[in-house]
């Protein structure tokens, strides 16, 4: 089954609700200086923690899509791989990222995510989602990082 939370965006109340619970949820991770927002709607929950805690902002996209110089990871899909891109210039040695998604699913684009940040330098303070699929074992993948998220779907 597909879970998506863009019903959940479009209604200004449960979206502000989970705003205000992704920001509480931040108290947990200690000086982050970035807010790494994974394609698509993790760009939208990581701005939003990136203004409220006064801290940068760093988007992860698939590639192509940035107009600068990027470096890039590959990560192993179920069916294949895929690539996940940044800008060179994103990714400060010695700064803390805290990589964010709406949904923890298998786990591998966030744990690209964490390599691509890690290879360029900084360092990952954590990993928060909104929504975790726990039934796919996505957490395993990112067993060396603090992972936080909200709600949990497990099964049908």
């Amino acid at each position: 089954m597909f879970r998506d939370v863009t019903t959940l965006m479009k209604d200004p109340v449960a979206f502000r609700g989970s705003c205000e619970a992704m920001e509480r949820a931040c108290y947990g991770f200690e000086g982050v200086d970035f807010f790494a927002g994974i394609e698509a709607r993790g760009f939208v929950y990581a701005s939003i923690l990136a203004d409220r805690k006064k801290a940068g902002l760093v988007l992860i996209r698939k590639p192509g899509k940035l107009p600068a110089e990027t470096i890039s990871v590959e990560y192993e899909l179920e069916y294949g791989t895929d690539r996940i891109e940044v800008h060179s210039d994103a990714v400060c040695p010695e700064k803390k990222y805290l990589v964010v998604d709406d949904l923890l699913a298998t786990g591998g684009t966030a744990a690209a995510a964490c390599r691509l940040i890690e290879e360029g330098g900084g360092i990952i303070a954590g990993c928060l989602f909104l929504v975790e699929l726990p039934d796919l074992g996505g957490r395993s993948r990112l067993e060396k990082y603090s992972v936080v998220s909200l709600l949990d779907f497990e099964g049908e």
